[in-house]
């Protein structure tokens, strides 16, 4: 079992909009002590988005799916979950009532038709695969769905963090801190990656559950200073205990090839 993330929108790929779904993830994740396994990009195609869900349903995966859960004609998420699922689409109750209340809350002096052609409209915004529970929206009552460990929200970030938020504290609570978790790295100059592999095998070998990465730089200007110099982003991560013996070895390693290290303060 995993953490993944599907954001859904033609705008994301286009480059229309700036996706800020994958980072924000990260970040409420990460303040639980989990982490994210994976994320996946799709547009607003249909085939597409029920067959990704096709293979995701059929995993153990805990999956955030943002966008495409509107009432508009470029709205295809519900259909697909449904379709992916080979379930009908049925207007949820307590979608209903929720939605029913927004339109008498927004509507002049509260007076609202809710019989209207634009109002019936609406309920379509609760019309979910069957046998789907909802996820309440604090922005505006309009509630997102959840089904199979997927949970289903809008595509605007002030709607769909909180509700990120409210299905991590509710449903998964029990795996807040589960595994305690380190990391630890620093820079390296004057060697180049082919002279660390060797070492980083023999750290992974004799520290069990502890991995190792490398994250190679040209340099990085905007930072400037000791930043703008050709780097390597070395570290270890796992267990805190093994982690910071296996830092230390590492660390020695490097020295004895000759590297220049830099440890950043974090």
């Amino acid at each position: 079992m995993g953490f993944g993330i599907i954001i859904i929108g033609d705008e994301i790929l286009s480059g229309r909009r700036v996706d800020k779904h994958l980072p924000k993830a990260i970040e409420l994740l990460r303040a639980r002590g989990l982490a994210l396994a994976w994320a996946e990009y799709i547009g607003d195609e249909r085939r597409r988005i029920t067959a990704t869900l096709k293979r995701t349903f059929d995993s153990d995966d805990i999956v955030f799916v943002t966008g495409g859960i509107g009432a508009t004609p470029d709205d295809h998420t519900r259909q697909c979950a449904a379709a992916a699922l080979g379930v009908p689409l049925e207007l949820h109750p307590q979608a209903r009532q929720l939605i029913a209340e927004r339109i008498i809350e927004t509507a002049p002096y509260g007076q609202a038709d809710l019989d209207a052609p634009d109002n019936l409209h609406r309920f379509n915004m609760g019309v979910f695969p069957q046998g789907a529970s909802i996820i309440p929206n604090s922005y505006n009552k309009i509630p997102g769905f959840s089904v199979r460990n997927h949970y289903f929200m809008p595509g605007f970030p002030v709607m769909a963090w909180p509700m990120m938020e409210w299905v991590l504290d509710t449903h998964y609570a029990h795996l807040h801190h589960g595994t305690p978790h380190d990391e630890r790295s620093f820079l390296v100059f004057e060697l180049p990656e082919s002279a660390l592999t060797p070492l980083m095998e023999r750290i992974e070998r004799d520290f069990v559950g502890v991995h190792v990465f490398s994250l190679p730089s040209v340099g990085d200007v905007e930072h400037g200073g000791i930043y703008a110099r050709r780097h390597i982003d070395l570290g270890v991560k796992g267990e805190p205990e093994v982690v910071a013996a296996a830092y230390r070895v590492l660390r020695e390693g490097v020295h004895m090839l000759g590297g220049e290290i830099f440890e950043p303060e974090n």
